[in-house]
């Protein structure tokens, strides 16, 4: 899942651009103007390299501030409830981090230390974050070789990013930022932290079908004031390397992020992430389990993940967002594809009202599984033997409708942060017939067919972010 999903399309401002020209040009005319565009793609590079005040220190009363003023710190806590009534496994089928039902969980403390990209000279910029999480959701967000396994109950921890950023002025004239370490995959509309999406319940995609984790280098091209051209090598999803890894070949990352287009009302990116993902190490039995492990030819077995991504506010107060995503892997000879779409509606500063619709076709049934105990998902990336059960090849549906509300009679008595509570209903039905909710499978009979053809849940959660 992405942490870069555009719920946060608000904090940006928007600027209308003149693109008019005249209609009959001198060469000196074509100069001049080229030289503006030059001066203004170095002025708005320095203007986002400059040193921002952040929110742990502060400079003493007539002194200038230094590089450390701008350290931020953040921390989120986030706790909510799934109800289903009609569940006889205790399960929310499809759901990595809402997959208990009817209990009160505490989903996530987060906290970061960060510090955005900043001017260190001769047009150099440098910055950081580094990210924890601790909680039921750190079950499904491992990175293999960085604390992983190390709790084994419902409540876990996992470092989520811990990653350098530098901007450098190379070959363009608003240079390329370069980030090393762990971050969050690129792909996707719903990440991660609590605020990084609409609602408590993820997408089917986000869940499934798209990186949670990457190891590697990034690096993004900034061609235009408009368009950015990213690529990236990496481990693969949520591993590292060496022994920590699932294989012994590269992955990456290519694509486009176009942003701010059509005087800032439309944003979109073509992304993909590419390379073998099967674990190479040998297959493992326990109580009837077996590991992923497939031998030396999961290096040779690619996978590929595509998304197309697409953000468009129709005014102030309302934005539609569509995300189109494909997987399909040669070493299962298996795919998954899907569409979601969202409407977000502002009715007051305080309350937002949004909806989602997904479809997404599980071709064999091999990729929407329930990871059935605390450990599972971890185990599973780690060529452990592990837990699960799952579904026939399925076409999923599912309709979520809610609020976000900002309660300010609690807000402006709060100093120190912003609550915010996000009651939503949620229907999942199976288009094709088959019956994989709220029924459990067994290590005898992994796939359910005797469950229910559709899901109607009711969920709340609660967020505290500093």
């Amino acid at each position: 899942m992405t942490a870069t999903a555009l719920w946060s399309h608000k904090a940006h401002a928007q600027t209308a651009t003149d693109t008019s020209v005249p209609a009959v040009a001198r060469p000196t005319d074509v100069t001049a103007d080229t030289d503006k565009l030059i001066d203004d793609d170095v002025a708005e590079t320095q203007e986002s390299l400059k040193l921002v005040q952040g929110n742990i220190f502060k400079p003493k009363a007539g002194q200038s501030m230094s590089y450390w003023d701008g350290l931020v710190g953040h921390l989120t806590v986030e706790a909510g409830i799934a109800g289903n009534p009609w569940t006889r496994s205790g399960r929310n089928f499809g759901q990595f981090y809402v997959d208990r039902a009817n209990t009160v969980t505490l989903n996530q403390i987060m906290g970061s230390l960060s510090h955005p990209v900043t001017d260190i000279g001769d047009g150099y910029g440098f910055g950081f974050n580094f990210e924890v999480m601790y909680g039921s959701d750190a079950r499904f967000d491992p990175t293999i070789g960085m604390g992983s396994g190390s709790l084994h109950g419902l409540y876990q921890w996992a470092p989520t990013q811990a990653h350098l950023d530098f901007h450098m002025p190379w070959l363009l004239k608003r240079g390329i930022d370069v980030q090393i370490g762990q971050m969050y995959g690129l792909l996707g509309s719903e990440g991660t932290p609590a605020l990084a999406r609409p609602f408590y319940t993820f997408n089917y995609a986000s869940d499934y079908i798209v990186p949670f984790e990457v190891v590697g280098i990034y690096t993004t091209l900034h061609l235009n004031k408009y368009v950015d051209w990213v690529m990236g090598i990496d481990a693969g999803n949520s591993t590292t390397f060496g022994q920590a890894g699932n294989n012994s070949r590269p992955k990456g990352t290519f694509g486009f992020s176009f942003n701010n287009l059509l005087d800032g009302n439309l944003s979109f990116h073509l992304m993909g992430h590419f390379g073998p993902q099967g674990n190479n190490g040998p297959t493992r039995y326990y109580n009837g389990w077996a590991s992923a492990g497939v031998g030396k030819i999961a290096n040779e077995r690619m996978q590929y993940n595509g998304d197309i991504l697409v953000t468009y506010k129709l005014n102030k107060k309302m934005s539609v967002t569509v995300d189109g995503t494909y997987l399909h892997d040669d070493l299962y000879r298996a795919d998954a594809y899907g569409v979601t779409a969202y409407y977000s509606y502002d009715i007051t500063p305080d309350l937002t009202f949004n909806a989602r619709g997904e479809i997404l076709r599980d071709n064999t049934g091999l990729f929407i599984l329930e990871y059935s105990s605390f450990n599972s998902f971890t185990q599973a990336i780690s060529n452990k033997p592990y837990p699960y059960y799952g579904a026939q090849p399925t076409t999923y549906g599912e309709l979520t409708v809610g609020v976000s509300y900002r309660p300010s009679f609690i807000n402006k008595h709060v100093h120190f942060g912003q609550f915010t509570i996000r009651p939503e209903i949620r229907l999942d039905k199976s288009l094709n017939g088959t019956r994989p909710f709220n029924q459990a499978g067994t290590v005898e009979n992994p796939v359910v067919t005797n469950g229910t053809n559709n899901m109607l849940w009711f969920n709340c959660d609660a967020i505290w972010a500093f």
